[in-house]
Protein backbone atom coordinates (compact mmCIF):
# COMPACT_ATOMS: atom_id res chain seq x y z
CA UNK A 1 0.00 0.00 0.00
CA UNK A 2 1.75 3.44 -1.05
CA UNK A 3 2.04 5.63 1.58
CA UNK A 4 2.52 9.46 1.36
CA UNK A 5 6.47 10.47 2.10
CA UNK A 6 7.47 13.86 4.70
CA UNK A 7 7.66 15.59 1.05
CA UNK A 8 3.69 14.45 0.76
CA UNK A 9 4.53 12.61 -2.58
CA UNK A 10 3.19 9.14 -3.38
CA UNK A 11 4.74 6.13 -5.47
CA UNK A 12 1.86 4.49 -7.73
CA UNK A 13 2.13 0.62 -7.39
CA UNK A 14 3.61 -0.23 -11.21
CA UNK A 15 0.61 -2.99 -11.73
CA UNK A 16 -1.60 -0.05 -11.84
CA UNK A 17 1.26 2.18 -13.60
CA UNK A 18 0.87 -0.69 -16.47
CA UNK A 19 -2.35 -1.08 -16.03
CA UNK A 20 -3.09 2.74 -17.54
CA UNK A 21 -0.13 2.73 -19.78
CA UNK A 22 1.72 5.29 -17.88
CA UNK A 23 5.59 5.50 -17.99
CA UNK A 24 7.91 7.74 -16.08
CA UNK A 25 8.31 10.64 -17.27
CA UNK A 26 4.27 10.90 -18.22
CA UNK A 27 2.32 14.46 -17.42
CA UNK A 28 -0.70 13.28 -15.35
CA UNK A 29 -3.60 15.32 -14.03
CA UNK A 30 -4.90 14.71 -10.56
CA UNK A 31 -8.24 15.61 -9.83
CA UNK A 32 -10.16 15.91 -6.52
CA UNK A 33 -14.28 14.98 -6.22
CA UNK A 34 -15.16 15.12 -2.63
CA UNK A 35 -12.55 13.17 -0.46
CA UNK A 36 -11.19 11.43 -3.87
CA UNK A 37 -8.50 12.04 -5.98
CA UNK A 38 -8.38 10.81 -9.65
CA UNK A 39 -5.24 10.53 -11.46
CA UNK A 40 -5.68 10.88 -15.23
CA UNK A 41 -2.67 10.19 -17.77
CA UNK A 42 -2.34 13.46 -20.32
CA UNK A 43 -2.21 13.14 -23.72
CA UNK A 44 -0.79 14.92 -26.03
CA UNK A 45 -3.80 16.34 -28.79
CA UNK A 46 -6.52 14.83 -26.60
CA UNK A 47 -8.22 18.47 -26.75
CA UNK A 48 -7.24 19.23 -30.11
CA UNK A 49 -10.08 20.75 -32.06
CA UNK A 50 -12.40 20.88 -28.39
CA UNK A 51 -12.78 24.28 -29.28
CA UNK A 52 -13.56 24.56 -33.01
CA UNK A 53 -16.63 26.27 -34.47
CA UNK A 54 -16.84 28.42 -31.24
CA UNK A 55 -16.81 32.09 -31.55
CA UNK A 56 -15.26 34.27 -29.05
CA UNK A 57 -17.14 36.89 -27.19
CA UNK A 58 -15.39 39.94 -28.25
CA UNK A 59 -17.36 42.49 -25.96
CA UNK A 60 -16.36 40.58 -22.90
CA UNK A 61 -12.70 41.20 -21.58
CA UNK A 62 -10.22 38.52 -20.29
CA UNK A 63 -10.40 40.19 -17.12
CA UNK A 64 -14.71 39.96 -16.91
CA UNK A 65 -14.33 36.14 -18.37
CA UNK A 66 -12.53 35.27 -15.31
CA UNK A 67 -14.60 37.14 -12.77
CA UNK A 68 -16.17 35.09 -10.58
CA UNK A 69 -13.55 31.58 -10.62
CA UNK A 70 -10.71 32.49 -9.00
CA UNK A 71 -12.06 35.17 -6.68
Amino acid sequence: MPKVSAKRQITLPVSGCDELGIQPGDEVEILRHGNQFNIIKKKIGAAAGILKGIKANSAVSDKQSLQGHFD
